[in-house]
């Protein structure tokens, strides 16, 4: 694992502490998390994230406390990116993610798997130096919905994104993934 990789227990420690900050002022945090975040916090599917996609409101004071979780814990500054913000779906589905997993400070959703996977499909990058791609996610994801057919992802695909055609990528992937023997 990187050295500045955030494992369940680092992105756990950050979070409440993230929560412990904004209730020393009186503040209700709101988090939305995404992408590597959610794979590794709620599937386990990855045993780190190199930093945390996240929608915080209000803005501002959440990334400041932010900041100073990444001083008090050795994390890179951008730990927190809100740069996720810019692919989401006007028509979001997410799910409150439990408070007694993160302490009662912090209000935490993530979205449903459906709406992850139509993310995921719309990203569908593919490996860098240092980047996995988005494919292990996509095939994770595919094998926890269970879709029967092509027709079923992309209907689930359009409910988000209805003015967007997924990657040819993307349909090599869905249709390598329903070509599997079971």
């Amino acid at each position: 694992m990187p050295y500045d990789a955030l494992s369940q227990d680092r992105l756990r420690q950050a979070l409440r502490r993230l929560g412990e900050l904004a209730r020393a002022e009186g503040v209700e945090l709101e988090l939305c998390l995404y992408g590597g975040a959610v794979f590794t916090l709620v599937y386990g599917s990855r045993e780190s994230t190199k930093d945390v996609d996240g929608v915080i409101r209000p803005a501002e004071l959440g990334l400041k406390f932010a900041r100073q979780v990444a001083r008090e814990q050795s994390l890179p500054e951008d730990w927190l990116n809100s740069g996720v913000a810019q692919f989401l779906s006007e028509r979001e589905e997410r799910r409150p993610y439990p408070k007694d997993d993160l302490g009662p400070d912090l209000v935490v959703t993530i979205p449903t798997a459906a709406y992850l996977l139509a993310l995921k499909l719309r990203a569908c990058r593919p490996p860098l130096p240092g980047y996995p791609g988005d494919e292990a996610d996509i095939l994770f994801l595919l094998r926890k919905i269970r879709p029967a057919s092509r027709e079923e992802i992309e209907t689930g695909f359009a409910r988000f994104f209805p003015h967007d055609a997924m990657s040819p990528r993307a349909e090599d992937i869905i249709d390598a993934w329903l070509a599997r023997p079971d």
